[in-house]
């Protein structure tokens, strides 16, 4: 049996939508959008659901968690269908998304029996201890790009830990972000009222993080977005965990073998057409290796096929939009008016970007790199590698520094002693040394500093911290005296 049933998907007051196929134009199902009357509905039937479910035992709530885990599996075709041919997704990417959807739900699952407390010493004669108390009702908003897995890594975690959630996923992979969530929870048992699958723009979303009974906010999306989502939700008196943007440094030393590299960093750059946050934007390669470097990658790159992810075996599917096409098609542009070689790519058909290598990116005279070539010193968000040479390792560590980013770092050496050095000198939320900057484990804390959000709050502990708050409670055998 079919686990996405159009009928089953809620009727919203946002108007009628379409879930298209970017690598064809075709539509492959209606849909509607939330308003916000819609948000405010489910965050009233949210919080009214929340305090049963919060109340269940432990196990119970596992249980829904860990037959979610299976579900994703179960329908596992069905899933990547949807993630191929609605998000442009690889094949090998969209089983990616589904085997880690499912891991975050089986994580999920073992938070709800963790410690949730701990006794604390006291000066009076008295029980003093701790516990962790669900926040109430969680908010999500979650992006394009690996739809499944950066809602769930919210998702489940805050159901797990007795919350109810209303998820706003982008419109644009408003079924394999949303709607397959809402199936699979149903299915696996979860009780009516808990998960409310609500896909909008821009006023949905501002009035998911103004409504009052929703006390958390966990946002994925552009730094630009994100401050707005942070400065909104902090006039409300509520926590957003904030995972944004990146502009990630892949540093490659004097030492390293390129063959063995290579891969690695045409995966940095080109995995799901660079529309991830720790995408490298930025390949710094030391001067001795830089030419055969560049003209190495470059042939990576020319190497690499481009199409229609559903009909065929390629390496790239399509970009998600023409908005998000256009942006990228100008940042090169522009960068190559700034005096950048494109070693390879920059050109495209409908929404397929063929993977580019931009040789000489940085170079600047100034004292900054970073506003030279606008594909250098912005995050682009699509298949672009920018490619600048560095002389010492001092020089390495000012160009790595000079992004207002702080996400993903990978060093490429022999000596991991060394890359463990260098990399102490540049801040930054996740480290990767002979990897690539695009990684991620439900059982790693993930985010980022700076440009790139508020730190780590998602995956392993990180979760308890995010989606529970911390209540002091003592007990005494007797009412305690005091002088009046």
């Amino acid at each position: 049996m079919a686990l996405l049933e159009p009928k089953d998907w809620p009727a919203l007051r946002g108007g009628p939508a379409k879930a298209v196929e970017p690598a064809t134009g075709r539509t492959l199902a209606e849909l509607t959008l939330a308003a916000p009357a819609d948000v405010a509905d489910a965050a009233v039937a949210a919080a009214a659901a929340q305090r049963d479910w919060a109340r269940r035992p432990y196990a119970e709530r596992a249980a829904v968690l860990r037959r979610a885990g299976d579900l994703v599996h179960r329908h596992a075709a069905e899933i990547a269908e949807w993630l191929v041919r609605e998000a442009g997704s690889v094949r090998g990417k969209a089983e990616f998304e589904i085997r880690t959807t499912a891991e975050e739900c089986y994580e999920a699952a073992a938070l709800a029996h963790r410690p949730l407390g701990q006794v604390l010493p006291s000066g009076a004669p008295r029980l003093s201890y701790t516990t962790r108390v669900p926040a109430g009702v969680v908010g999500v908003i979650a992006p394009f790009n690996v739809p499944l897995v950066l809602a769930a890594r919210s998702v489940a975690p805050a159901l797990a830990l007795g919350n109810a959630v209303v998820l706003k996923p982008d419109p644009r992979t408003a079924v394999c972000g949303g709607h397959v969530l809402a199936a699979v929870f149903a299915e696996a048992g979860l009780p009516a009222g808990l998960l409310h699958v609500l896909p909008g723009g821009a006023d949905a979303g501002r009035a998911l993080v103004e409504d009052p009974r929703v006390r958390i906010i966990s946002f994925t999306g552009s730094t630009a977005a994100g401050r707005g989502v942070g400065a909104l939700a902090a006039q409300h008196l509520k926590r957003a965990h904030l995972e944004l943007g990146g502009n990630s440094a892949f540093l490659v030393l004097d030492d390293a073998d390129l063959d063995a590299a290579m891969s690695t960093a045409a995966w940095a750059s080109f995995f799901h057409q660079g529309q991830v946050c720790m995408t490298a934007g930025r390949h710094l390669v030391h001067a001795s290796l830089y030419d055969e470097y560049v003209a190495r990658l470059a042939a990576k790159a020319d190497e690499l096929t481009v199409g229609d992810p559903f009909r065929a075996q390629v390496h790239l599917g399509p970009v998600i939009d023409r908005g998000q096409l256009d942006k990228i098609d100008a940042l090169v542009r522009e960068s190559a008016a700034a005096g950048v070689r494109i070693a390879a790519g920059g050109t495209h058909q409908e929404l397929f970007y063929r993977p580019t290598v931009l040789a000489d990116a940085g170079a600047s005279t100034g004292p900054s790199s970073v506003g030279a070539s606008p594909a250098y010193g912005q995050e682009v968000f699509g298949p672009v590698a920018p490619v600048r040479a560095f002389g010492s390792l001092d020089e390495a560590v000012a160009l790595a520094n000079e992004s207002s980013y702080g996400l993903a770092l990978g060093i490429v050496t022999r000596d991991a002693a060394r890359a463990l050095e260098l990399a102490d000198r540049i801040p930054t939320g996740l480290l990767h040394i002979n990897d690539q900057t695009v990684n991620d484990e439900p059982v790693a804390a993930f985010g980022g500093l700076a440009d790139s959000g508020t730190g780590s709050r998602f995956g392993g502990e990180a979760n308890l911290d995010a989606f529970t708050e911390t209540r002091w409670t003592t007990v005494r055998a007797t009412p305690a005296p005091y002088p009046f």
